[in-house]
């Protein structure tokens, strides 16, 4: 089920209401959200609605036995370990079967003559995401960061449909909170919720639909398949109309989710922040999926030592985090390689920050007034530019279907100037501009926009929403195509 679809407006419609109307009642509300929420998978493919109930019990299950494991003995604590174990391992066991698999069949065929049972496996819709969170909870329980939570809360928390396919992920700690509170003594939202959540899912619908799909049909879907064909202003647009795409797409997305959690009386972390306008790929990383960054901090990076056991170890702890983020996005070489050259260019800021001051790196106290003042004053347009360019190179690994294409694609970009550019026209070209002039807005612009939203009538706000939706609309294509993250 699609957000920008009229089955999704339908859903919300009959959901929403009844959900204000039941918050009286916490536990029925509870019950009523969890139906809704399997309901809003089930309609995808109702046999994964199976999987989602497996994950919970087992989650349910280890969190509990980790609860009554006393850590004051020893035979306390080796249980406690087991059942954490038991509970990642059974999480990351799902993870790897559904999306792994046939790579590693492949792989072991191709290698090394080994074949092994093929399986038509179909990938869950957002698997990736609802087992993270998974890992979240047993994680946290484990380090008495949250509470043992009951099987119906757990349920709710890993199939709430807002951001059940693709995110944002959301920790026990940022959810589990609000749900035992609003329900009980808060209204489901007030005019500022309401306003904030119109705000979210207009711009959401905007960015997937008129900016995201209209840049697919007309420019990345032709450069991507065949790159050869065209010129190498269109496959320079193509590479820069994908980084358009993919953020407008992913973003939108997660807008939505945002609005319609808030609708619920949730409110979501953030899950971008103009990332085209970060001045470091480090900056770009706290800026991109943002919940997906933290995660892979807190229960990756810094369980491997973080930065606190020297340099060298800082640099492969940074490899492996990145590797197996890339690798987290699907059983693909492109996306091995992907997480590899985010790594490296993590690495290289570390590297030249221990003698140039690099924005979001913490830099030698002692360093010459000329570096200092050639990194810190008049060139944050031309970091920004650099690393722009560098998240775009990377983009076309991520999005190319193997290495060849890669090649393909950088090759035709410098060989290609004599072909005559057929796909870049005034449109397009506007498109990608104003996305990326968007960035370099200041957010209290926004803030601005929801006050002023704010004195207007409540029914004024809803027939705006109304005809901002019949624009969107209009201005959109005929079909909406899948967001990107599903096959994540």
């Amino acid at each position: 089920m699609l957000f920008p679809t009229f089955t999704f407006a339908v859903f919300c419609a009959a959901v929403l209401p009844v959900g204000w109307v039941l918050r009286r009642w916490p536990t029925v509300w509870k019950v009523f959200v969890l139906a809704a929420s399997y309901y809003f998978y089930a309609v995808w493919d109702y046999r994964f609605v199976f999987l989602l109930v497996a994950m919970t019990c087992v989650n349910a299950v280890a969190a509990r036995v980790i609860c009554r494991c006393s850590p004051s003995d020893e035979y306390g604590r080796v249980c406690s370990r087991l059942a954490l174990a038991v509970g990642v391992g059974f999480n990351l066991g799902v993870l790897a079967f559904f999306k792994y698999y046939g790579f590693f069949i492949a792989s072991l065929e191709q290698n090394l003559g080994i074949s092994g049972p093929a399986l038509d496996i179909v990938l869950p819709i957002g698997v990736s995401f609802y087992t993270f969170q998974a890992i979240s909870y047993v994680v946290d329980v484990s380090r008495n960061h949250t509470e043992e939570a009951s099987l119906l809360d757990l349920a709710v928390y890993l199939s709430f449909f807002p951001q059940l396919v693709a995110g944002p992920i959301i920790r026990p700690t940022e959810f589990f909170p609000q749900m035992s509170f609003r329900i009980e003594r808060e209204a489901p939202f007030d005019k500022t919720r309401l306003c904030k959540a119109v705000q979210l899912i207009g711009r959401g619908l905007f960015k997937k639909v008129v900016v995201a799909d209209f840049l697919a049909t007309a420019i990345v879907e032709d450069v991507f398949i065949v790159p050869s064909a065209h010129s190498s202003i269109d496959v320079l647009a193509g590479v820069y109309g994908y980084a358009i795409r993919i953020y407008a797409d992913f973003s939108g997305y997660t807008d939505i989710a945002i609005g319609v959690a808030l609708l619920l009386g949730f409110q979501f972390p953030q899950n971008f922040d103009r990332p085209y306008a970060a001045v470091s790929v480090r900056d770009f990383w706290r800026r991109w999926h943002m919940t997906l960054s933290r995660w892979l901090r807190d229960y990756l990076y810094i369980p491997l030592g973080g930065n606190r056991k020297g340099r060298i170890r800082t640099y492969v702890n940074l490899m492996i985090t990145m590797t197996l983020g890339g690798l987290w996005h699907g059983a693909a070489g492109v996306f091995v390689v992907w997480g590899l050259y985010q790594g490296l260019g993590l690495c290289c800021e570390r590297l030249i920050s221990a003698c140039l001051p690099i924005p979001g790196h913490r830099s030698r106290e002692k360093q010459s007034s000329s570096l200092r003042r050639f990194w810190n004053a008049g060139n944050i347009g031309i970091r920004r530019i650099a690393v722009f360019h560098f998240i775009c190179a990377g983009w076309v690994v991520f999005n190319a279907i193997d290495l060849r294409q890669v090649v393909e694609i950088f090759k035709q970009l410098v060989a290609g100037w004599h072909t005559p550019t057929t796909l870049l026209n005034p449109l397009v070209l506007m498109m990608i501009i104003a996305v990326v002039a968007v960035q370099y807005l200041p957010s209290r612009l926004t803030d601005a926009c929801s006050r002023a939203m704010l004195s207007l009538p409540t029914c004024l706000v809803a027939a705006g929403f109304a005809v901002w939706i019949m624009i969107v609309v209009v201005l959109g294509p005929e079909e909406i195509a899948d967001y990107i993250y599903f096959q994540f």
